[in-house]
């Protein structure tokens, strides 16, 4: 069983991000962390392949070669990661990130992709399904429960009012939940044995990618502007005077809340 995981590495949300004055795009220097997102996603893979008796590779993309957060995955227990590291993946949205990771995924052979439902540095959501149609896979989105047996996924996908139970054969590509299990901390042994695990570091031309395809040169979407978000107004007070349940039926009218 090869499970891989799309792990990916973000500079640290306790410290202010800062946006590029040019693209308006997040600066990515300096340290990297694994996202917490993804952090779910490891442990899932590790429990699933420790009950199978396979393995996991992590899969990541970063500016500058940047392994830091890999190797807190590894620590955790992955056995292997491979890392898509080039200069003119500057700008990428989330197709040209997609079609990298595709591209990277495959050369590991997986069984089982595993991915967050989305990064908390992004938020778009769209990368896990694209990912999944390039790569010709059937995906499973928002599970809080996954287990294997038999070759087939059964999954628990969490929806608004309570979960769908979802079958899938593999190979498959599945998106966890944050809460489906509790990352483990990594051990002073898995810290230790981290730095000695195999990544393996290519560039666009080791995955055959035309660089004008992928980066700001192949984006398909463009940020304009950023703007600070409005202050919140203060909200109106009802003083009951014998009416408030009027008024405020009003005011849900007038939102059609109701």
């Amino acid at each position: 069983m090869n499970v891989v995981v799309c792990a990916k590495q973000i500079p640290d949300p306790a410290n202010p991000g800062q946006l590029s004055p040019d693209t308006h795009t997040l600066v990515r220097e300096g340290k990297l962390i694994l996202d917490d997102s993804d952090a779910y996603g490891v442990e899932v893979g590790l429990q699933l392949a420790e009950a199978a008796g396979g393995e996991v590779t992590l899969v990541s993309m970063a500016p500058h070669g940047e392994t830091s957060g890999l190797r807190t995955a590894l620590a955790m227990g992955a056995a292997r990661a491979i890392l898509v590291s080039d200069e003119a993946l500057a700008g990428s949205d989330a197709l040209s990130t997609a079609k990298v990771l595709a591209a990277a995924v495959r050369r590991a052979e997986p069984d089982l992709v595993i991915a967050a439902t989305e990064s908390t540095d992004g938020y778009t959501g769209t990368l896990p399904v694209q990912l999944a149609e390039l790569l010709g896979l059937p995906s499973v989105s928002f599970a809080k429960r996954l287990e294997l047996a038999g070759g087939v996924v059964h999954a628990d996908r969490q929806t608004e009012t309570g979960y769908d139970e979802v079958e899938v054969a593999l190979p498959a590509l599945v998106t966890v939940t944050a809460g489906v299990v509790e990352p483990r901390y990594p051990s002073f042994k898995g810290i230790m044995a981290a730095k000695n695990k195999p990544i393996e570091q290519l560039t666009l031309a080791d995955l055959g990618i035309d660089p004008a395809s992928v980066g700001a040169a192949g984006a398909r979407q463009e940020v304009v502007s950023v703007v600070a978000a409005e202050a919140r107004q203060a909200g109106e007070i009802v003083i009951d005077e014998g009416d408030a349940h009027e008024r405020i039926v009003a005011f849900l009218e007038q939102l059609k809340v109701i």
